[in-house]
């Protein structure tokens, strides 16, 4: 073997098998041990205070008429005392009937303190309105679209109650199971099933594992929670980012220099993906919201060299830094065999990542599982999802795509919270590819004419005599 086969060898590995290895899977086998840990720490249920503190539940209202109702019975059905909560409905310019659910609720909740607030200056402002209005020792913020478990606010003043170094913390968010068990077509069935699956893994083992090393990167805005003490020194929330709740992770992990925690037995159910096109759409405005916050703190605290101690470096560096590179290597499969690498060794390698990343899928998915313990039904649903768990690798892939696209469209757009979906920007590339062959055509036809003309001019101005 020569030494440019050895070394050609070598990178192909390196950027293939080994780094992934190293910044993905390790890591998430470290967290398994950590995660088992923890459970075996925290196997003692926590105690009840001894006095429920009062509680401010912030809902942002946006067209909500369809789900505001469920959202606030749950708020009422849960086990936390009513007489120690008091809901803030902060509309943020609503042109359907959420007004009208909020009044009927008035009625159908009579337990439930509720104050509606108009905003109309975005979601950013509206949240701002409502803390500003609160007199509660602890605030929480949940999305409309969304039902609360009945025992999560419990849980969250519990942890609170009992960890008083903890100021701001971020609930598990799921996707809402019997919404994902209506599903009327097969192909967003499965996609729901996969985006189940997905979260349940990134809340229930990947933030909890990152709680326990301090390395949350970013606090659920769907679902959130803080001391108002803490908030209240913050900047609060900004409307100069689509990302205002990792702006407010960022403020106050630089700025306070705050633990953000997980609270895993605090549920939030939300709405499944409505399809291909809300989930090209989400994913880049996360994209982007991670750029657009990176940029409005100071640079010197997002230095390279803290990749491996600092969870906001690594992930600018992993999503980001790495994203191209991972774009080309994966193009550049496709022109291996012109570097000498065999087609049985390129397809070896991509079994090889794929089913290191499967193994790693099914490990969060045992993690997850052991979580859910404490919601039988739900974890009797996730359960059922098992075969769901190989599909994550392939699904991931995609994301991966989508999200390349959001650092793309950051470049030479502005930010805003709805932006084109994949069906306008497959019309645009459609289009914009057939105006280019069709001026290529053009260009095709208007050179080959000129060549027919001065070839026929040549032959019309050549000498009788010379037609022999």
């Amino acid at each position: 073997m020569t030494a440019q086969s050895v070394l050609s060898s070598f990178v192909f590995w390196s950027a293939w098998i080994i780094i992934p290895l190293i910044v993905e899977i390790v890591p998430s086998f470290v967290s398994i041990f950590v995660l088992a840990r923890r459970r075996i720490r925290d196997r003692k249920a926590a105690p009840d205070p001894s006095l429920w503190p009062e509680v401010s539940v912030i809902v942002p209202v946006y067209n909500s008429e369809r789900t505001l109702e469920a959202c606030l019975g749950s708020i009422d059905g849960g086990t936390y005392p009513t007489e120690q909560l008091r809901v803030f409905l902060v509309d943020n310019g609503s042109s359907d009937g959420s007004f009208e659910v909020f009044a009927r609720c008035q009625d159908s909740l009579p337990s439930l303190r509720m104050q509606w607030l108009r905003a109309d200056q975005g979601k950013s402002k509206a949240l701002n309105m409502a803390l500003y209005n609160t007199e509660a020792k602890y605030i929480v913020n949940i999305d409309s679209d969304g039902i609360l478990d009945p025992k999560a606010l419990t849980n969250l003043v519990r942890k609170f109650e009992n960890h008083p170094e903890v100021n701001c913390m971020t609930g598990a968010v799921l996707t809402n199971p019997s919404q994902v068990e209506e599903t009327p077509t097969h192909g967003l069935h499965l996609l729901r099933r996969i985006e189940f699956v997905e979260y349940a893994q990134a809340f229930l083992a990947g933030r909890s594992y990152s709680s326990e090393i301090n390395a949350i990167y970013t606090l659920s805005g769907a679902f959130s929670a803080f001391r108002k003490s803490a908030i209240l020194k913050s900047r609060m929330y900004t409307t100069d980012t689509v990302s205002e709740d990792t702006d407010l992770t960022f403020q106050m992990r630089y700025i306070q220099h705050e633990r953000v925690a997980m609270c895993d037995d605090a549920i939030f159910l939300v709405s499944p993906i409505s399809g291909m096109n809300e989930l090209y759409t989400q994913r880049q405005r996360w994209q982007r919201g991670t750029l657009e916050v990176a940029r409005l703190f100071p640079q010197s605290k997002l230095r390279l060299r803290r990749v491996f101690s600092d969870i906001n470096v690594y992930t600018l560096v992993f999503d980001h830094t790495f994203a191209f590179p991972r774009l080309i290597w994966y193009v550049a499969l496709l022109f291996l065999m012109a570097m000498n690498v065999s087609v049985r060794v390129i397809l070896f390698s991509v079994l090889l990542i794929f089913a290191l990343y499967v193994i790693e899928s099914y490990l969060y998915f045992a993690c997850a599982l052991a979580l859910l313990r404490m919601d039988p039904p739900l974890r009797r649903f996730y359960l059922r999802q098992w075969w769901v768990v190989a599909l994550l690798p392939f699904y991931n892939t995609l994301v991966f795509f989508f999200r390349v696209a959001g650092i793309i469209n950051s470049v030479d757009t502005s930010a805003a919270w709805h932006t084109r979906n994949l069906s306008e920007e497959w019309a645009d590339f459609r289009r914009a590819l057939r105006e280019s062959l069709d001026s290529a055509k053009a260009a095709y036809w208007r050179v080959f004419g000129v060549l027919n003309a001065n070839a026929a001019d040549a032959q019309t101005s050549q000498p009788k005599g010379d037609e022999s």
